[in-house]
């Protein structure tokens, strides 16, 4: 669902037509309760939700799916979100460190939230309830992005999940600082976003994988940060794009490099 997704927007960017039978696909393919999963087939609903309503928003495709796609999203939450669970971090389990009263999405439902899920629901909900922003869909992202502010590494970064486990600092993730950074830049610019964005323009330059430089093109873009000569190397890398041989990395490269050209897929327009 996730390669399918990114391919639709990144299709749609290149005006062909395939990018509808991408629409197509996404309503027929959504769950009772208006979620997506991971794979044709599941019957559970996973993070790719997120990322659905993402492809479905784009081309201003507003119906039942859609709506059904933001109540699955304002009712999805970590395990954090059980009271259970909130007492359970708070007094148990002292392993990681992060407040449990701040939850977003996790990848899969009965699993703790996550960095990425949490950035691309935010993102999500944004864009959908952009011009008419409920009670409910408000308190959910701030909710979300209270959870992404509480997750950062030393530094103000991220990585895929939290920032301390057993005493010990982990190490920050260029693509879930790039993504978490696209879900915050419709926020306030402060000096703890200004030192993220810094550190992902420094790192950028050593990145080898496509998927994460792709994504550090994204982010840095909607940030006005110069990104020309991370195109210019992601380009020379994918070269004709033969040899890349995941849909969901190829994809995002093509969104990467439309940059500019194009309506950004994961910006929030204010």
């Amino acid at each position: 669902m996730e390669a399918t997704c990114l391919a639709g927007l990144a299709l749609r960017s290149a005006g062909h037509g395939n990018a509808v039978s991408t629409v197509r696909f996404l309503k027929k393919a959504q769950l009772s309760d208006g979620g997506w999963p991971a794979f044709q087939g599941d019957s559970e609903a996973a993070w790719t939700t997120a990322l659905a309503l993402c492809a479905l928003t784009m081309p201003n495709e507003i119906s039942e799916t859609s709506d059904k796609a933001l109540s699955w999203l304002l009712e999805s939450r970590g395990k954090e979100g059980h009271w259970f669970w909130r007492w359970k971090f708070k007094t148990a389990d002292r392993n990681v460190r992060f407040d449990p009263d701040k939850y977003g999405w996790p990848w899969i439902s009965g699993s703790a939230s996550w960095v990425i899920p949490t950035a691309f629901s935010v993102i999500a909900i944004k864009q959908f309830t952009v011009c008419n922003r409920s009670d409910a869909s408000e308190k959910r992202i701030r909710l979300g992005i209270e959870m992404l502010l509480d997750r950062t590494c030393v530094g103000g970064v991220w990585n895929s999940g939290n920032s301390v486990v057993y005493g010990v600092p982990l190490r920050p993730h260029v693509e879930a600082t790039a993504i978490a950074l696209l879900a915050l830049h419709d926020e306030q610019r402060t000096e703890m976003i200004q030192k993220s964005l810094s550190w992902l323009r420094q790192n950028a330059a050593s990145v080898d994988s496509v998927s994460s430089l792709a994504w550090c093109i994204l982010s840095l873009f909607v940030y006005q940060e110069p990104f020309g000569g991370l195109k210019n190397r992601l380009a020379s890398v994918i070269g004709d794009g033969r040899d890349i041989r995941n849909n969901a990395t190829l994809a995002t490269a093509i969104l990467a490099l439309k940059c500019g050209e194009m309506i950004h897929p994961f910006e929030v327009l204010r």
